[in-house]
Protein backbone atom coordinates (compact mmCIF):
# COMPACT_ATOMS: atom_id res chain seq x y z
CA UNK A 1 0.00 0.00 0.00
CA UNK A 2 1.30 3.35 -0.66
CA UNK A 3 0.76 4.76 3.24
CA UNK A 4 3.17 2.20 4.39
CA UNK A 5 6.50 3.16 2.72
CA UNK A 6 8.65 4.14 5.34
CA UNK A 7 6.59 2.81 7.90
CA UNK A 8 3.85 5.14 7.52
CA UNK A 9 6.50 7.92 7.59
CA UNK A 10 6.27 9.30 3.48
CA UNK A 11 2.07 9.32 4.17
CA UNK A 12 2.54 11.78 7.40
CA UNK A 13 5.20 13.98 5.14
CA UNK A 14 2.99 14.65 2.72
CA UNK A 15 -0.04 14.41 4.27
CA UNK A 16 1.14 17.48 6.47
CA UNK A 17 2.39 19.48 3.82
CA UNK A 18 -0.27 19.57 1.40
CA UNK A 19 -2.58 20.33 4.53
CA UNK A 20 -0.20 23.44 4.96
CA UNK A 21 -0.47 24.48 1.76
CA UNK A 22 -4.06 24.36 2.07
CA UNK A 23 -4.24 25.85 4.94
CA UNK A 24 -1.80 28.68 3.87
CA UNK A 25 -3.72 28.56 -0.10
CA UNK A 26 -7.43 29.25 2.46
CA UNK A 27 -5.92 31.62 4.48
CA UNK A 28 -4.54 33.77 1.75
CA UNK A 29 -8.04 33.62 -0.38
CA UNK A 30 -10.10 34.70 2.98
CA UNK A 31 -7.45 37.05 4.13
CA UNK A 32 -7.87 38.51 0.47
CA UNK A 33 -11.81 38.13 0.48
CA UNK A 34 -12.25 40.08 4.18
CA UNK A 35 -10.54 43.26 2.66
CA UNK A 36 -11.92 43.33 -0.40
CA UNK A 37 -15.27 43.62 1.54
CA UNK A 38 -13.84 45.40 3.86
CA UNK A 39 -14.08 42.74 7.10
CA UNK A 40 -11.70 42.59 9.46
CA UNK A 41 -8.99 39.75 10.11
CA UNK A 42 -10.05 38.35 13.78
CA UNK A 43 -13.85 38.41 11.91
CA UNK A 44 -12.38 36.59 8.57
CA UNK A 45 -10.18 34.07 10.42
CA UNK A 46 -12.96 32.92 13.06
CA UNK A 47 -15.68 32.83 9.73
CA UNK A 48 -14.19 32.24 6.62
CA UNK A 49 -10.95 30.27 7.60
CA UNK A 50 -12.25 28.41 10.21
CA UNK A 51 -14.36 27.16 8.36
CA UNK A 52 -13.09 26.87 4.93
CA UNK A 53 -10.33 24.64 6.66
CA UNK A 54 -13.02 22.61 9.14
CA UNK A 55 -15.61 22.00 6.34
CA UNK A 56 -13.55 19.24 5.05
CA UNK A 57 -12.23 17.67 7.99
CA UNK A 58 -16.18 17.56 8.92
CA UNK A 59 -16.89 15.06 5.81
CA UNK A 60 -13.86 13.44 6.18
CA UNK A 61 -15.41 12.63 10.31
CA UNK A 62 -18.56 11.96 9.64
CA UNK A 63 -17.44 8.93 7.08
CA UNK A 64 -15.07 7.88 9.78
CA UNK A 65 -18.41 7.78 12.34
CA UNK A 66 -20.40 5.65 9.75
CA UNK A 67 -17.72 3.37 9.10
CA UNK A 68 -17.18 2.96 12.65
CA UNK A 69 -18.88 1.36 15.44
CA UNK A 70 -18.15 3.75 18.43
CA UNK A 71 -16.92 6.60 15.93
CA UNK A 72 -13.48 7.18 17.65
CA UNK A 73 -12.07 7.50 14.32
CA UNK A 74 -13.98 10.42 13.66
CA UNK A 75 -13.42 12.49 17.36
CA UNK A 76 -9.85 11.20 16.44
CA UNK A 77 -10.03 12.80 12.96
CA UNK A 78 -11.64 15.87 13.88
CA UNK A 79 -9.22 16.74 16.78
CA UNK A 80 -6.15 15.80 14.87
CA UNK A 81 -6.72 17.91 11.54
CA UNK A 82 -7.83 20.94 14.13
CA UNK A 83 -4.73 20.74 15.73
CA UNK A 84 -2.76 20.73 12.57
CA UNK A 85 -4.55 23.30 11.06
CA UNK A 86 -4.02 25.16 14.45
CA UNK A 87 0.19 23.94 14.53
CA UNK A 88 0.60 25.41 10.78
CA UNK A 89 -1.65 28.45 10.91
CA UNK A 90 -0.20 29.59 13.92
CA UNK A 91 2.14 27.88 15.48
CA UNK A 92 5.00 27.66 12.95
CA UNK A 93 4.61 31.04 12.08
CA UNK A 94 4.95 32.05 14.98
CA UNK A 95 7.61 29.77 16.19
CA UNK A 96 9.91 31.13 13.02
CA UNK A 97 9.10 34.71 14.19
CA UNK A 98 10.10 33.94 17.57
CA UNK A 99 13.32 32.34 16.75
CA UNK A 100 14.25 35.20 14.49
CA UNK A 101 13.81 37.81 17.13
CA UNK A 102 15.57 36.00 19.80
CA UNK A 103 18.20 36.04 17.01
CA UNK A 104 18.32 39.54 16.41
CA UNK A 105 17.91 40.49 20.14
CA UNK A 106 14.66 41.20 20.28
CA UNK A 107 11.22 40.24 21.84
CA UNK A 108 8.72 38.74 19.76
CA UNK A 109 5.30 39.90 20.98
CA UNK A 110 1.76 39.58 19.17
CA UNK A 111 -1.44 41.83 20.27
CA UNK A 112 -3.55 39.85 21.69
CA UNK A 113 -6.66 41.91 20.20
CA UNK A 114 -10.14 40.28 20.46
CA UNK A 115 -8.36 36.82 21.12
CA UNK A 116 -9.31 36.10 25.43
CA UNK A 117 -12.68 37.14 24.08
CA UNK A 118 -13.00 35.05 21.09
CA UNK A 119 -11.30 32.05 22.90
CA UNK A 120 -13.51 33.20 25.73
CA UNK A 121 -17.29 32.57 24.36
CA UNK A 122 -15.84 29.53 21.92
CA UNK A 123 -14.89 27.99 25.29
CA UNK A 124 -18.49 28.33 26.49
CA UNK A 125 -20.00 27.05 23.42
CA UNK A 126 -17.90 24.29 23.29
CA UNK A 127 -18.55 23.14 27.04
CA UNK A 128 -22.51 24.18 25.88
CA UNK A 129 -21.66 21.39 23.24
CA UNK A 130 -20.21 18.62 25.24
CA UNK A 131 -23.26 18.42 27.44
CA UNK A 132 -25.29 18.52 24.99
CA UNK A 133 -23.72 15.30 23.54
CA UNK A 134 -23.98 13.90 27.05
CA UNK A 135 -27.50 14.80 27.02
CA UNK A 136 -27.80 12.91 23.86
CA UNK A 137 -25.90 10.09 25.04
CA UNK A 138 -28.89 8.42 27.29
CA UNK A 139 -30.26 5.46 25.56
CA UNK A 140 -33.56 7.23 25.32
CA UNK A 141 -32.75 10.28 23.41
CA UNK A 142 -30.94 7.38 21.01
CA UNK A 143 -27.25 8.23 20.89
CA UNK A 144 -24.98 11.52 19.99
CA UNK A 145 -24.54 10.63 16.77
CA UNK A 146 -27.70 8.63 15.42
CA UNK A 147 -31.43 8.36 17.19
CA UNK A 148 -34.20 9.41 16.00
CA UNK A 149 -34.90 12.17 13.32
CA UNK A 150 -36.06 14.73 14.97
CA UNK A 151 -33.77 14.30 17.66
CA UNK A 152 -30.78 14.63 15.17
CA UNK A 153 -32.36 18.00 13.82
CA UNK A 154 -32.48 19.56 16.80
CA UNK A 155 -29.51 18.93 17.73
CA UNK A 156 -27.40 20.13 14.47
CA UNK A 157 -29.76 23.61 14.92
CA UNK A 158 -28.82 23.59 18.20
CA UNK A 159 -24.87 23.07 16.97
CA UNK A 160 -25.29 25.83 14.13
CA UNK A 161 -26.91 28.11 16.98
CA UNK A 162 -23.91 27.96 18.79
CA UNK A 163 -21.48 28.17 15.66
CA UNK A 164 -23.79 31.74 14.93
CA UNK A 165 -23.75 33.09 18.71
CA UNK A 166 -19.69 31.95 18.63
CA UNK A 167 -19.44 34.41 15.42
CA UNK A 168 -21.74 37.31 16.07
CA UNK A 169 -20.14 37.91 19.70
CA UNK A 170 -16.48 37.48 18.86
CA UNK A 171 -17.57 40.23 15.64
CA UNK A 172 -19.09 42.55 17.47
CA UNK A 173 -16.05 42.44 20.29
CA UNK A 174 -14.01 42.74 17.04
CA UNK A 175 -15.80 45.77 15.48
CA UNK A 176 -15.99 47.27 19.39
CA UNK A 177 -20.00 47.58 19.64
CA UNK A 178 -19.17 45.28 22.94
CA UNK A 179 -16.24 45.37 25.02
CA UNK A 180 -14.01 42.62 25.53
CA UNK A 181 -11.37 41.50 28.31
Amino acid sequence: MVTDYWGGWACFCVSILVIGVLTALIGDLASSFGCTIGMKDAVTAISFVALGTSLPDTFASKVAAINDRYADSSIGNVTGSNAVNVFLGIGVAWTIAAVYHAINGNQFRVDPGTLAMSVTVFCVMALATVLLLILRRRPSVGGELGGPRTARLVTAGVLVVFWIIYIVISSLVSYCYIPGF
